[in-house]
């Protein structure tokens, strides 16, 4: 069964008009042969995010994963605290990380699922441009390094919704 996502068509339409802006369905981007993966699970408080930077350093270089280490712990980190802040941990207290890099693109994926079913406000976050505006928040970070953004319900092995997976996909350069 493949689950889908509402995201925005272009970022054209998206940042002309939010509210009239043209959307499609794609599905999370998912790997059926990774060239390498890792996960973890992380106590849900103030300091999972810089926990998450900490913890995927490692790994991007035990995975060979040739992009900016710098950039993708940094969205490692926003988006775990993101799950924190805005999310809700799972019932032992704890929201789970997993980086994986596609065997295709080479492209890192960047996953945070938390016991929340709910993403409130996805198209306007998934339509961030990037550009300084303000005080940047956590989502922006994906947008500024060219990364682009996906979500979907987690599921547990009887298909019941126990969550969801917020997804940012960095490319290499």
């Amino acid at each position: 069964m493949t689950n889908y996502v509402v995201v925005p068509l272009t970022d054209a339409t998206v940042s002309e008009d939010p509210q009239t802006a043209t959307v499609t369905l794609l599905p999370l981007q998912q790997e059926e042969k990774p060239a390498f993966e890792w996960s973890t699970a992380l106590l849900a408080n103030g300091g999972a995010g810089p926990n998450a930077r900490l913890r995927a350093r490692p790994w991007l270089s035990t995975g060979r994963w040739r992009g900016n280490a710098d950039i993708a712990t940094r969205v490692a980190d926003m988006l775990v605290d993101n799950a924190v802040r805005h999310g809700k941990p799972f019932p032992d207290g704890r929201v789970s990380l997993h980086l994986i890099v596609t065997g295709d693109t080479r492209e890192l994926l960047v996953e945070v699922d938390d016991a929340n079913p709910e993403f409130p406000d996805f198209e306007k976050a998934a339509s961030l441009s990037g550009e300084p505006n303000g005080r940047p928040t956590g989502l922006w970070w994906v947008a500024h390094y060219r990364g682009r953004l996906r979500w979907d319900v987690k599921r547990d092995v009887d298909g019941e919704v126990v969550g969801k997976t917020v997804q940012a996909i960095l490319p290499l350069t």
